[in-house]
């Protein structure tokens, strides 16, 4: 089979997004265009001329329906972008949905100052006499939360407008990180020289030949190393844009303004990092294990992914995969594995890895569309894991736009990480109990316990990375690329201990992780994964309540907040139960492996 994909037309149609689900020509594109960019102005009228509950209800009636238009509108840019990120006309589309997004903010801005103006026992009169109200009710009377951090109109409309400016950090970044970045040559098993891609990268950071790993990691870090400075910059620009928007909002911190939304306390965020770093023994311990199975005199950042079971490697084709997805999500339900089966034929997933694609994977949920899954498969062991991690999130969606209005339809990032999770949880566990051979079981344990380790032990480094720089810009102390050096590689020898020497590179970890450009993101990671081990749990038991009300859970949305969604199911993360017991569940894995 054929895994390497120069050019997007080698790839089979079947494994590629139909983009006509969502526009079936350009001009049916630009026609929604202009009905947004007319519209802005219709909503603009508004401002001053909402005054009872009838023409609040005209005003939201419009907004959402200009913004249902406008999300497939950038949708449709974001995604032929994301195929291929050299594609100057893709690039366009999505400049100018940018632009467009600037221009529906500033109309819409005066609305939030307005609604917290109004006296809130007004608002509840205005639904009381205007019975269509009542869809938007919820989100209403939840947005004087909001009223002590939304400034005034006039502020507001400053902000929107220089939407585009505040994301100019992370938009330069990731066109560094996607279409300038350019790795190094390596050799592959045939003795050539290739080009390294992100895909080659993570099969052979994997590799059991020693120098191989060396060179790809070389070859690897050696952009971000060049352009330290560039992007210390982009990184440091960010942070301080969410210190400035935080203090101009009246947040207490930046920590508490990312956490907000989803009504998170802090302490449960506090509470993640301490208790990891207060039972992160095994992991020093799973590093000793690692550096007597390689037999290596020093253990090395580039050895850290090796497999610890020699002569076991797992080719698994596109099609394989999923049909062991299938069996492997069976305690989900019939529905359930139904439903995803048909998101293959349907073509709802671009598969293959090609030049200038957008690295890594993800799922978008589009209302009124379906969910559109972005691959860069290779037909090995991880690609599998990250299919059906992204297909949690795909069914996530699905159940959600099935089962919710519009409005409450779009889940928090907080809870999608247990869908997911859930996901690997019961496929790994499919795997280890079929599995007959002793070797193959080692190998599947060892992939489950990396697993564990980069899902929620380094997502909490990361966490706490974020917690420590914006601190520091709070406190008015400078970030630079020596800065983050520092803050890194303490934090990077704290998290794995001393058994790991370090190379020159460690230290520049932080240079190559988008998500730091999504502040106080990384940390649902691994508070979703701690959740998603004990749903997992009672999944697989059979307990015929445990998947009823995760199935509801799925279909939930944003009905109600993160927390409370969660403790539907059984698990309760203001408690520092859920991540105790994660951490036991890694505590076993590794007395398990290290057992002959």
């Amino acid at each position: 089979m054929k895994k390497n994909y120069k050019t997007r037309s080698e790839i089979p149609v079947e494994e590629k997004w139909n983009f006509e689900d969502l526009y079936k020509s350009i001009e049916d594109w630009e026609e929604d265009y202009r009905f947004i960019e007319n519209s802005t102005a219709e909503l603009k009228k508004y401002d001053g001329l909402i005054h009872d509950g009838p023409s609040l209800y005209l005003y939201l009636s419009l907004n959402e329906q200009v913004s249902a238009k406008f999300n497939l509108v950038y949708v449709y840019g974001m995604l032929q972008t994301d195929v291929d990120t050299r594609d100057t006309a893709a690039q366009s589309l999505l400049d100018r949905a940018k632009q467009l997004a600037v221009k529906l903010s500033a109309a819409s801005s005066f609305f939030m100052p307005f609604l917290l103006s109004l006296d809130e026992n007004k608002l509840k009169e205005y639904i009381q006499h205007e019975p269509r109200l009542q869809y938007f009710e919820q989100d209403l009377l939840d947005s004087y939360r909001y009223k002590k951090h939304v400034l005034s109109k006039e502020q507001e409309e400053i902000i929107s407008n220089l939407g585009e400016v505040l994301s100019a950090s992370s938009h330069t970044f990731n066109m560094m990180n996607n279409a300038d970045i350019k790795f190094g040559n390596v050799t592959n098993d045939e003795g050539e020289k290739v080009v390294l891609t992100r895909g080659l990268y993570s099969k052979l950071i994997e590799h059991t030949d020693r120098e191989k790993r060396q060179e790809a990691y070389k070859a690897y870090y050696q952009p971000y190393l060049q352009l330290k400075n560039s992007i210390a910059s982009t990184l440091a620009s960010s942070i301080k844009t969410n210190v400035t928007l935080a203090r101009l909002r009246n947040y207490p911190s930046a920590l508490e303004k990312g956490l907000f939304g989803d009504m998170v306390p802090k302490e449960v965020y506090e509470n993640l990092i301490a208790a990891t770093k207060a039972n992160v023994a095994p992991l020093h311990q799973y590093a000793a294990i690692r550096k007597k199975k390689l037999g290596v005199e020093e253990l090395r950042q580039y050895d850290l992914n090796a497999p610890l079971v020699n002569g076991v490697k797992l080719e698994i084709s596109y099609d394989a995969a999923f049909d062991i997805i299938l069996k492997a999500l069976a305690p989900l339900g019939e529905e359930y594995v139904a439903t995803l089966k048909t998101f293959k034929d349907a073509r709802y997933i671009d598969v293959r890895e090609t030049p200038g694609k957008r690295s890594g994977a993800y799922n978008l949920g589009v209302y009124g569309v379906h969910p559109f899954v972005l691959l860069n498969h290779h037909d090995d062991l991880d690609s599998m894991f990250t299919m059906i991690h992204e297909f949690g999130h795909a069914m996530h969606s699905w159940y959600s736009n099935k089962h919710q209005p519009r409005i409450s339809a779009g889940y928090s990032i907080f809870v999608a990480e247990v869908a997911s999770t859930v996901n690997e949880v019961l496929l790994i566990n499919y795997l280890l109990k079929k599995e007959t051979n002793d070797d193959l079981k080692k190998y599947l344990l060892n992939h489950f316990i990396d697993q564990f380790r980069g899902t929620f032990f380094t997502q909490v480094m990361f966490a706490e990375f974020e917690k420590i720089t914006h601190e520091m810009a709070e406190n008015g102390q400078p970030l630079n690329a020596e800065v983050f050096n520092q803050i890194y590689e303490s934090l990077f020898s704290q998290y794995n201990g001393d058994k790991v020497v370090f190379d020159e590179e460690v230290k520049y970890g932080w240079a190559r992780i988008p998500h730091f450009y999504r502040p106080f993101y990384v940390y649902k990671y691994a508070t979703g994964f701690a959740a998603a081990i004990d749903i997992a749990d009672r999944l697989l038991s059979g307990d015929r309540a445990s998947l009823a009300a995760y199935l509801e859970f799925l279909k939930s949305g944003s009905s109600e907040y993160p927390l409370e969604l969660l403790m539907k199911t059984g698990v309760d993360l203001t408690s520092p139960s859920p991540i105790k017991n994660a951490l036991k569940r890694f505590e076993q894995l590794i007395d398990e492996f290290a057992g002959e």
